[in-house]
């Protein structure tokens, strides 16, 4: 029953770093450490090292997802370095910003924040590094548009990450089987029968 009650924990932890991914913040990392803690707790009963190194391969390529989508919509779009860390910063305050403002509906307006404040830090860093307002709202919007597909395939590895933990680290699963096939041993027959 402890085994189910650690599961229990894990699979609330698991599914709270899917839903933390969407808004931009380290779910994957929440995913892999709730999955090592329940190895841990079940020393190594159900997930295994394979299945860590999994994980963790999984987490690092989300994060090289989401930076190479969300870097590439602004670059196509001919964003300079100061577009491109205006897209970072102006996202993650706009995301912020927008939660404690409209707390009550907490993930679309995080979301919402986030779309925002990159739009707007990659149209404000374009536009003091000289460029025209529609030069710099055209690279904002790609900027934005970047950010949101490497936040929906991150979010898409996280899915995986779910199911791969969830499933492994199921307490019927056992890697290792206590049952094993009952040795045979030749038959001792009486002194008297083999002089016969």
């Amino acid at each position: 029953m402890l085994h189910w009650l650690f599961y229990f924990v894990m699979l609330l932890l698991v599914l709270a770093g899917v839903a933390i991914t969407f808004i931009t913040l380290p779910g994957l990392w929440l995913i892999l450490i709730s999955a090592l803690g329940y190895t841990l707790l079940t020393k190594f009963e159900f997930i295994g090292i394979k299945t860590l190194v999994t994980l963790l391969v999984l987490a690092l390529a989300g994060e090289v997802v989401e930076l190479s989508f969300s870097g590439r919509g602004a670059k196509r779009a001919g964003a300079g370095r100061r577009g491109l860390w205006g897209a970072i910063i102006g996202g993650v305050l706009g995301g912020f910003l927008l939660s404690l403002v409209i707390p009550l509906v907490f993930p679309l307006s995080t979301i919402v924040g986030i779309c925002i404040g990159t739009f707007a830090g990659a149209t404000l860093g374009e536009l003091s590094s000289g460029k025209t307002l529609g030069r710099s709202a055209m690279i904002g919007l790609s900027a934005t548009t970047g950010r949101v597909m490497g936040t929906i395939a991150k979010g898409s590895l996280g899915g995986v990450m779910l199911a791969i933990t969830l499933w492994v680290g199921l307490p019927i699963h056992h890697k290792t089987s206590t049952s094993q096939a009952p040795v045979s041993r030749p038959a001792i027959t009486s002194g008297a029968a083999t002089q016969k």
